[in-house]
């Protein structure tokens, strides 16, 4: 009797799954993960480096400038009610990738807005898809790390920071050749479609959630728990402590440590250069020590490193006080979304707005305390945020050590 020979035909899912070319699973959904991190990254930086442009492309005043920013901000934390039910019904592969291309089109928006109402109606879209995209990646990362026991949330954050500096890398490209904002968002928006594209295959199937259901009300809302509000605290002073280094430590340095003009910015470097680095091993330490204890003790070290540069007042020391806080915070922000994640998509989403506002209230926060009192003042609000990150970090449920 003769058999027939069977030809396996390749499904058109295994030939998209050739993008990644790793056999481990785990890669490869870490890989397709960290390209929606990348593209996040990017797209924020690539609009970010052109505002000075927009300024000018528009005829906005510095208010102006302000408000639109501030849009951004508004539309992602106005995007809490709306995301969940998102989740719900698309499932965090499928709303990361719309928000993706919906947030590529933004970004051509925003190059070829005629008027300022018309650019502050694209910077509130910006922000929800952004609120959207923010909850769906993180879930898709917690999703990774509980399907294969793994921890990758740490370094899927350092690759949103490797995108903002690809879009930084590629701004002063594109300076240099045309000074068109629209030449710019356009080759922007076919790198950040290739990101999409590379995401789509290895990207996480949605599974029934593993956190209890609470009874709803009429509204189909319900209130969050106390460890979900413990978590609210935690990322919003979290990112109050994040979001300072970047706005006030070159200003810090030039006025209160004396420093040159050159030396400012490296105080920005030296914060972000140390996240990063930190982010690329944190995951290791919080396989060893728990997540729980990462951020303790991360948080700690940054309220210290600050203080003690508040206290010496030199530059050497100032450098070396916002390396410990880029230290201490690295691994604040992953964690976070880790044990939010586990709760629902209503705590993630929640969760992320409440890091949205910390980081919309923190530099004006600042900047008010440092004008009624002194810059120093303002910064000891910083180490007392990072207090608080501690102290709220005893009082969440922590995904611990596995190795």
């Amino acid at each position: 009797m003769r058999r027939e020979r069977r030809v396996h035909v390749p499904s058109r899912r295994n030939e998209l799954m050739s993008v990644f070319p790793v056999r481990d699973p785990f890669q490869r959904g870490q890989w397709a993960i960290a390209a929606l991190f990348c593209s996040l990254g990017f797209q924020y930086a690539t609009w970010a480096s052109r505002i000075p442009a927009i300024k000018a492309g528009l005829g906005l005043t510095a208010a102006e400038v302000g408000v639109l920013l501030m849009a951004a901000g508004i539309g992602a934390v106005a995007s809490f009610p709306l995301v969940p039910v998102l989740m719900r019904r698309l499932g965090s592969a499928r709303l990361s990738l719309l928000s993706a291309l919906c947030l590529t089109l933004l970004l051509l928006g925003l190059a070829f807005a005629p008027d300022y109402p018309v650019a502050l109606l694209v910077m509130v879209a910006d922000g929800v898809c952004v609120g959207c995209l923010n909850v769906a990646m993180n879930a898709q990362g917690a999703a990774l790390e509980t399907r294969y026991e793994r921890n990758a949330m740490a370094r899927l954050h350092a690759t949103f920071s490797a995108g903002s500096l690809l879009a930084a890398l590629l701004a002063s490209g594109m300076n240099a050749a045309t000074s068109s904002v629209a030449a710019h968002f356009a080759v922007a928006a076919v790198l950040l479609v290739l990101l999409a594209a590379l995401a789509r295959p290895g990207l996480l199937t949605d599974e029934a959630p593993a956190a209890p259901k609470r009874s709803r009300s009429r509204t189909g809302w319900s209130l969050p728990s106390r460890v979900t509000l413990w978590m609210c605290c935690a990322m919003a002073f979290g990112t109050v402590t994040e979001g300072a280094m970047n706005d006030w430590s070159a200003l810090y340095l030039k006025e209160v440590a004396q420093s040159s003009a050159a030396l400012a910015p490296m105080g920005i470097a030296v914060f972000s250069g140390m996240m990063v680095l930190a982010r690329l091993f944190a995951d290791g330490w919080r396989s060893r020590w728990g997540d729980g204890r990462v951020v303790l003790s991360g948080s700690a070290l940054a309220a210290a490193g600050l203080v003690f540069a508040l206290v010496s007042g030199g530059v050497v020391t100032a450098l070396l006080g916002f390396a410990c806080v880029g230290l201490g915070c690295a691994a604040v922000t992953p964690c976070v979304y880790v044990a939010a994640a586990k709760q629902g998509p209503e705590a993630l989403a929640l969760v992320a707005a409440m890091g949205t506002t910390g980081l919309l209230a923190g530099p004006p926060l600042i900047g008010f305390v440092a004008g009624s009192s002194s810059l120093v003042w303002g910064l000891a609000v910083v180490a007392t945020a990072a207090v608080v990150v501690a102290l709220s970090s005893t009082r969440i449920q922590w995904t611990p050590a596995s190795g």
